[in-house]
């Protein structure tokens, strides 16, 4: 069957996927970006980018995504009159592409990736009073997010949701709408490896055994965590003189605001920097997938933090590796690990709490093996790419081609 992927950063979530359903003999097309300049796995076509003004406002996320959403459109139909059609769309719902694909191919079986939904207050927003706004404006300007994500899941046939916490956040009416499946870890490339090692900037080498406490966000920022990790170093680095801390994330934002000067990175360094051991600290900035999973395999504790947002790959790549997670108690996070089973949790703004956790399990790792086994058994039972996610996200595509055809 033919099988249009459309997402702006392609391949973005669609990464196994598309190729898998390539190597079982269907006609897989992409549709990104023209901005887009990650590698194309599959045959990929492009979209012109914007050419207009921005919208000010509380109208501006929807008028990005009705903006967006034309563009896409524009360039189906030019493949419409090209005599392609296809059986099947897989389009991310979170950018507005694809509003306007029914005005298009209206008999076209549509699946969107429902990633996560806005909600003024309960979930991210309004999580973190430190940094974020909880007024009326705030809850305003949060719900105006929703209309284009509201359309996206009401035109498709079917959506579906990595976690089960991101499908519950959209509205109980639609909800019925998604499927569950995530989108896989590969285990062969992360699992226990006792030679591995992980070269620090200045020429040092950590290898399994090391006492080493790892963070590792696409960002160094609120959301993640990043600032409650800090607070709590200094008590850590005092009770485990010999652990060494590696940091990885760039200096931006992918969440939320930026700060009101410089970076959060900077930001928060510069509240402990005093009271820590810098010969200690080392940043990484952003790192390939590989050194991220030596990392992994190196690391005695890595610490995972999140407000009630869209969970990280990493979390569950970090237990597939055999690491021992301690995560903060948010429902996305609970999802995956239960405290005392297969890691450890602490409440996300307890710094105190975190020390004490970090510093007890750095300092006792022979305790720590039945969770790093649990970790790693808890990736391979329900996140395994090749045996549990991949088949289930080939059959629910799969399954729309067949009952399009049906129809």
């Amino acid at each position: 069957m033919r099988i249009l992927f459309i997402h702006q950063n392609f391949p973005g979530q669609f990464l196994h996927l598309a190729p898998a359903l390539a190597a079982r003999g269907h006609d897989v097309l992409a549709l990104t970006d023209a901005g887009n300049r990650r590698p194309r796995i599959v045959r990929t076509l492009c979209y012109p980018g914007p050419d207009g003004p921005e919208v000010p406002g509380l109208a501006r996320t929807y008028a990005r995504a009705c903006d967006r959403g034309a563009r896409v459109a524009r360039a189906c139909a030019a493949l419409d009159a090209q005599g392609y059609r296809p059986d099947v769309i897989f389009a991310h719902g979170g950018w507005g592409e694809p509003l306007f694909l029914r005005d298009v191919w209206p008999d076209v079986r549509i699946l969107t990736y429902a990633e996560f939904f806005y909600r003024s207050t309960g979930l991210d927003s309004g999580f973190d009073p430190e940094f974020q706004a909880s007024d009326l404006p705030a809850r305003v300007a949060t719900t105006a997010r929703r209309a284009h994500l509201l359309m996206a899941i009401q035109d498709a046939d079917a959506a579906l949701a990595p976690t089960a916490f991101q499908a519950a956040t959209f509205p109980e009416p639609i909800r019925s709408k998604i499927a569950v499946i995530h989108d896989g870890v590969d285990t062969d490339l992360l699992k226990p490896n006792p030679a591995a090692c992980f070269h620090l900037p200045g020429g040092r080498v950590l290898r399994p055994g090391d006492e080493v406490l790892s963070l590792v966000a696409r960002n160094l920022e609120p959301y993640r965590g990043y600032h409650v990790f800090m607070r709590a170093l200094p008590a850590v680095l005092a009770a485990r003189p010999e652990a060494q801390v590696v940091i990885v994330g760039g200096d931006g934002q992918s969440y939320g605001g930026p700060p009101d000067s410089g970076t959060w990175k900077e930001r928060f360094l510069d509240e402990v920097k005093s009271r820590i051991d810098l010969s200690r600290m080392h940043f990484t900035g952003r790192i390939p997938h590989a050194r991220f999973a030596a990392l992994m395999q190196v690391t005695r504790v890595h610490a995972y933090l999140s407000y009630p947002f869209v969970l990280s790959w990493s979390l569950i790549e970090a237990m597939a590796a055999g690491a021992l997670v301690v995560g903060s108690a948010t429902l996305p996070v609970e999802e995956v690990i239960r405290d005392g089973a297969n890691g450890r949790l602490v409440p996300f703004f307890d710094v105190e709490g975190w020390a004490r956790v970090l510093a007890g399990a750095l300092a006792d790792p022979e305790a720590q093996i039945p969770l790093r086994r649990a970790a790693r058994e808890t990736a391979l039972r329900h996140y395994d790419l090749r045996t549990v996610c991949l088949p289930r996200l080939v059959a629910f595509v799969e399954g729309a081609g067949r009952q399009q055809r049906a129809g």
